[in-house]
Formats: C-alpha cells, sequence, structure tokens
C-alpha cells in the first residue's frame, strides 16, 4: 500500500472495506449476511419505521433484496449468534464478543450505578426485584414485569418505566443481556441465560479489548485517522487509542499513511491503512444508505470521504426540514450523489419519496442508478407502486426514470413511525447520544 493517497483512493479503499467493491450476490441467504456482517462488525440499532428499521438497511445496501427473517433468526433467537450491547451506541454484536466490552460494562456501572444519590443506588429494591424476576422466570419484555408488579402494589415505582430503568442499567452493567424481541420490544434476560458460557467466562483486559477493537475499526474503514478509529466503538479515551494505534503500527497491522486534503491544524493528518486493505481500480456501487450506516456513521468522516455533509432532521420542526424527515444517503460509483427521503405507504402498497436532492458531480447515469435502486427497494418491502414528490432538485430526473411513477405533494405533515415507547435513537436512561 502506498504511503500517501489521494481522496479518491481512499474513497475506494473505505468502500471496498465496507464490501462495496464488488456486486451484491444473486441471492443472499444467511452465509452471505454472515460475511457481510462480519465485513462490519457490528450493526447498529435505531427505531424509525418509516421505510424500513435501520438495522435491515446496511445489509440491503450491500446485498440487494434479501429476506429479512433470515436476519431475524441471527439476532433474536432464543441464544442468538449475536446480541445487542453499547458498541456503537445501542447495536448487535457476535455474542462471542460479551467479553470484549467488559470494560465498558465496568465503566458504565462506575459511572451511573455507584453514585449514593443516582437512580441506581436509590432504587435498589426495584432493582433486586426485577433480578429476581428474571432468576425464577428467565427472559421477559417490560410488560409482563409490569403486570407482576402492579399486583404486587408495592408503591408508587413499580410501574413500567422504573422496570424498564432499572433493566437497561442491568443490560449496560453486563448483568443482563437482550433474549431477542417480541415486534420491537426487547425481551431481557439474566446474562447467564441469554449467552454462550464461553462469552461470559472470557472477560478481555481493558488495554487488550481496546487494542483489539482499534485493529476492527481499522479494518473495517480500510484507512482512517485515530477519529475515525475512534468512533467505531465510541472510543472515549483517546489517550487508550492512541497507545493501541502505536502498538497495532509497531506490529505491522496498521500502516501510517497521509491522505489528500486531510488537514489537522494546517498540516496533513495523521492517517493509517490497514494491512489487510485493498486498493480496487474502482469502485462501482449503487446503494441506497442508513442514516446508521458505518460508511456516514460518523458525520465528520463522511464529510472528509465524501464532501458530504449530513444531518438528520428527525427533531427538526416540519416546515424547517431543508432534506426531509429521514433522508437517506445515495450512494453512486464511488461517491454519494444525492439523498432520499423515504416513507413506505402500507396502506396503498406504495414507495414513496417524499424528496429527492442531487449532491455534486453525479454521473449522467444517476437518475437511472437511484430508480433501480428504489425498483428494488420497493420489491423487497413487497410495495406495489412507487410515488414521486415534487420537492427536491432531483424528483424530475427520478419520475423521468420511473416510467409510470406516481406524483404527490410534498406535505408538511410527515409520518412518523417509531416503536412504541422508543425513541428515534435507541440509548438507554441517562445516556446521550448524537444524530
Amino acid at each position: 500500500m502506498k504511503e500517501s493517497l489521494s481522496l479518491d483512493e481512499a474513497r475506494r479503499i473505505a468502500l471496498a472495506a465496507q464490501g462495496f467493491a464488488q456486486p451484491g450476490p444473486a441471492r443472499a441467504g444467511t452465509r452471505q449476511l454472515k460475511s457481510a456482517l462480519g465485513r462490519m462488525g457490528t450493526l447498529q440499532i435505531d427505531s424509525v419505521n418509516v421505510f424500513a428499521r435501520s438495522h435491515y438497511m446496511p445489509l440491503f445496501s450491500r446485498l440487494g433484496p434479501y429476506d429479512t427473517a433470515a436476519l431475524d433468526r441471527l439476532v433474536f433467537a432464543g441464544r442468538p449468534a449475536y446480541v445487542e450491547y453499547w458498541a456503537h451506541v445501542a447495536a448487535f454484536i457476535p455474542a462471542t464478543d460479551w467479553g470484549l466490552f467488559r470494560f465498558r460494562m465496568e465503566d458504565m456501572r462506575a459511572k451511573y450505578g455507584t453514585d449514593p444519590g443516582g437512580w441506581f443506588q436509590t432504587h435498589r429494591e426495584i432493582v433486586d426485584w426485577v433480578r429476581a424476576e428474571l432468576a425464577d422466570r428467565g427472559p421477559l419484555r417490560p410488560a409482563q414485569m409490569e403486570h407482576d408488579a402492579k399486583e404486587a402494589a408495592r408503591g408508587p415505582w413499580w410501574d413500567w418505566d422504573v422496570v424498564k430503568h432499572a433493566l437497561e442499567f442491568l443490560w449496560l452493567f453486563g448483568e443482563v443481556a437482550i433474549a431477542g424481541r417480541r415486534g420491537f420490544e426487547r425481551r431481557y434476560g439474566l446474562a447467564e441465560h441469554v449467552l454462550p458460557a464461553d462469552a461470559l467466562e472470557a472477560p478481555v483486559p481493558r488495554d487488550t479489548a481496546i487494542r483489539e477493537l482499534v485493529a476492527r475499526a481499522a479494518k473495517a474503514n480500510g484507512v482512517g485517522t485515530a477519529s475515525d478509529l475512534a468512533d467505531y466503538w465510541r472510543l472515549r479515551d483517546r489517550r487508550a487509542v492512541l497507545a493501541a494505534i502505536g502498538d497495532l503500527q509497531d506490529s505491522g497491522v496498521l500502516r501510517p499513511v497521509t491522505v489528500d486534503g486531510w488537514t489537522s491544524a494546517g498540516r496533513p493528518a495523521k492517517a493509517w491503512v490497514h494491512r489487510d486493505a485493498v486498493l480496487p481500480r474502482r469502485v462501482d456501487a449503487a446503494a441506497i444508505l442508513t442514516p446508521f450506516d458505518p460508511v456516514v456513521w460518523f458525520r465528520e468522516r463522511a464529510e472528509r470521504l465524501f464532501g458530504f455533509e449530513y444531518r438528520i432532521e428527525i427533531y427538526t420542526p416540519a416546515p424547517r426540514r431543508r432534506f426531509g424527515y429521514y433522508s437517506l444517503p445515495v450512494l453512486i460509483g464511488d461517491e454519494i450523489v444525492g439523498r432520499v427521503d423515504l416513507k413506505a405507504d402500507r396502506a396503498s402498497s406504495t414507495l414513496l419519496v417524499q424528496s429527492a436532492w442531487w449532491e455534486h458531480g453525479r454521473p449522467a447515469d444517476a437518475a437511472t442508478r437511484l430508480a433501480d435502486e428504489l425498483r428494488a427497494a420497493a420489491r423487497w418491502q413487497g410495495l406495489e407502486s412507487i410515488s414521486v414528490s415534487r420537492w427536491g432538485d432531483a424528483t424530475d430526473d427520478l419520475s423521468r426514470a420511473l416510467p409510470g411513477a406516481l406524483r404527490h405533494e410534498r406535505s408538511h405533515v410527515e409520518a412518523v413511525a417509531l416503536a412504541p415507547d422508543e425513541p428515534a435513537i435507541e440509548q438507554p436512561a441517562g445516556v446521550s447520544v448524537e444524530a
């Protein structure tokens, strides 16, 4: 690998590392899903369901239409191959990686579980009751525990919210694991009832874990700065990240590079390429991405790699939105060339393109290729037709590229589809994240 990369080369390395350098399979089964998950290392979870839940999207982006039930079997089974934890915020990780995050569980307990005046310590009675319920009855949904708690009539805080709070803290601390979901409602169980014994019995020391996570981040990114490598797993200890980078460089896992245009304090920014990274001659991808795809989830990196300034507007009042409620980046070739705000209207079996916008430098066939992706997206979601709004500078181009597509006017009343009692970005009580 070269010691200096152009921005185009860095983009191709990054996209190849994420699985966009080769065409998707004719039919994606469990083996292809596992391969894509292996490349990413983690799969972020989000509750918004206007088009499709976010954890389904990265696999569609890489593999095309696939049976989401196959992914459900991997992540929602009784003893799943993948399990949820606070990896890159709430995300799926291989169940065998549970011990790799033991240091984070210890940090979470120190931060949220030890303050005498904090929620956890002042609600020890409910916490102990929740533990006992899970020990006696096995994995449960919060609603199932709410019923028993109300029957017990032990006090004003025996309600769903405090049960949920207790479960979320115990999950952060590693005592509880997610034993699947019904719909999108989590089932919580004691970790020893959910995870394989070897995952529980093999905690990884902090320095070793951070080194391993930085190495995995480098492999998943292909090329990146220290900030890129830290953000992949939301590692906040910069000194530990830099120490890990130094160790990995000394051992030959990482190699220092510079990337044209990547600067820090007016000088070339330090960056590293993973020893297994490949630099394809070209990347000819076509994909619609979720906002929580590893390619774009770190907004600073997305701007450096693609010149793509990206913010989610779900919390912005509708009349003030520039691009739409939940706009999705559009990848064509090795560039992000636009964004589309999609909604699956189940009642009319229609994929609604609520808005569509072009970015700089789109190729001449961008509309045609995006139209193909929209057809695939509609087919994947079981929708029979497509309707394109008139909001956005790409909508007329898309309409022409979709013969027979309907047209509709922009509405300021944009539907919001969240799971009951879930935030737009999944987070435990007291833990803040940025969109």
